[in-house]
């Protein structure tokens, strides 16, 4: 019976709540309700945890926003990970695209930030590790992405995110899959 651990870190700007830029703070908050879990703050950020069967197995998440605004996100999340999953392969960070129509997800490890700059500020507190997940959801583009990006989330998007939405059931199913495939392969 494996009991591992995974980081989930929504990166946002605490700031700039329920903007196209705090997405993946908004799907952390989601994750939580849905889990039946309440985040904490801490020094951090925002942390809960929450136990997750797979099979035999029992895996830990634990869900985190960070407190820093998202060009310095790096360094909590970072430390956070130290203190939880330690591992950066056991890292799944949340986080816009503007590459990405809206409400869609898409999944990648390894790889550049592609201009991100929440992303480039893990890698560089990672010491410029590039393996960990990403789950990068989809706001599309409009204009000038500066401020498109502090933009609110349509209400279509707020309820596609929500804890009772399909896209936060999207979210699930690969967190679930990422841990899944994590523990067939140690």
């Amino acid at each position: 019976m494996v009991n591992s651990h995974f980081l989930v870190a929504g990166l946002g700007n605490i700031t700039h709540p329920v903007t196209r830029h705090s997405v993946g703070h908004y799907i952390i908050d989601a994750l939580a309700s849905r889990s039946c879990v309440r985040l904490s703050s801490d020094r951090l950020g925002y942390a809960a945890q929450t136990n997750v069967q797979i099979g035999e197995d029992y895996v830990t998440l634990t869900l985190f926003k960070p407190k820093a605004l998202m060009n310095i996100s790096g360094r909590p999340v970072v430390q956070m990970l130290r203190e939880t999953a330690v591992n950066p392969t056991n890292m799944i960070v949340i986080h816009d695209s503007l590459d990405h129509k809206p409400c869609t997800l898409s999944l990648k490890c390894g790889g550049s930030a592609n201009g991100h700059n929440g992303v480039r500020s893990v890698i560089a507190a990672l010491g410029g590790h590039l393996d960990f997940y990403r789950l990068r959801i989809g706001i599309g583009r409009d204009g000038d992405p500066a401020n498109y990006v502090l933009g609110p989330l349509s209400p279509q998007e707020r309820q596609f995110w929500s804890s009772s939405g399909s896209g936060s059931d999207m979210v699930w199913r690969e967190l679930l899959s990422i841990v899944e495939k994590s523990n067939g392969s140690r």
